[in-house]
């Protein structure tokens, strides 16, 4: 009798990891071919056959009357921004180190947007105005950007969040039912075994 309980343990185990090995693939298929087409795609962006990128164009230029209590910070401009022009800035960039010796003081930029639509203000700080600058993305564009985690939004973020969790799961799991059964001679001598040495002489390479 006790001879027999590991293996049913074993076999209770296997088809569990199995079933959510299966489920977890089932959730993130879509997000799978989704990221994997979009990192094909950026992934060929550079050099003389780069692949398209999508379009973007600008859709509009104008000059912000910047009030004197939101030019003290980029976070006060930030909250100036939303509360009387609908905008909220997702990322701010203060810049680098300027303004001192005859130097131009450095630029804040915020953004902000979806993956289609998107916006950007520069502002000089001390200056009365800011450009704002309003774009539109094509659709490869978009999902180029959606890759990226930008213009999302929260739940964008959440939905990959759970993907990319998935993806590490389906690699232990995977990882695992590969393993059950094989001794470590037979995992040295297989595919996993192959592609773990490619993996990692690549990443040395590109680490290098």
């Amino acid at each position: 009798m006790d001879k027999r309980t590991p293996p049913r343990r074993s076999n209770v185990a296997y088809r569990w990891i199995r079933q959510l090995h299966l489920w977890i693939g089932a959730w993130g298929a879509l997000a799978a071919i989704l990221y994997g087409f979009t990192g094909l795609v950026m992934n060929h962006r550079f050099g003389e056959g780069a692949w398209p990128q999508g379009d973007s164009h600008d859709t509009g230029r104008v000059a912000l009357a910047i009030p004197p209590e939101a030019r003290a910070t980029p976070e006060q401009l930030s909250l100036w921004l939303r509360d009387h022009q609908q905008l909220d800035a997702q990322v701010i960039r203060k810049g680098g180190p300027g303004g001192g010796d005859g130097k131009p003081a450095p630029k804040w930029t915020l953004s902000g947007g979806t993956a289609g639509t998107s916006w950007a203000l520069e502002y000089a700080p001390g200056s009365p105005h800011a450009t704002l600058k309003r774009s539109e993305h094509s659709p490869l564009a978009a999902v180029n950007r959606l890759h990226k985690a930008v213009g999302g939004g929260a739940l964008w973020i959440l939905l990959a969040d759970s993907f990319a969790i998935g993806m590490l799961l389906l690699g232990l799991s995977g990882i695992w039912m590969w393993a059950r059964g094989r001794s470590a001679r037979d995992m040295l001598f297989s595919v996993m075994g192959l592609s773990t040495a490619v993996f990692v002489a690549v990443l040395g390479l590109a680490l290098a």
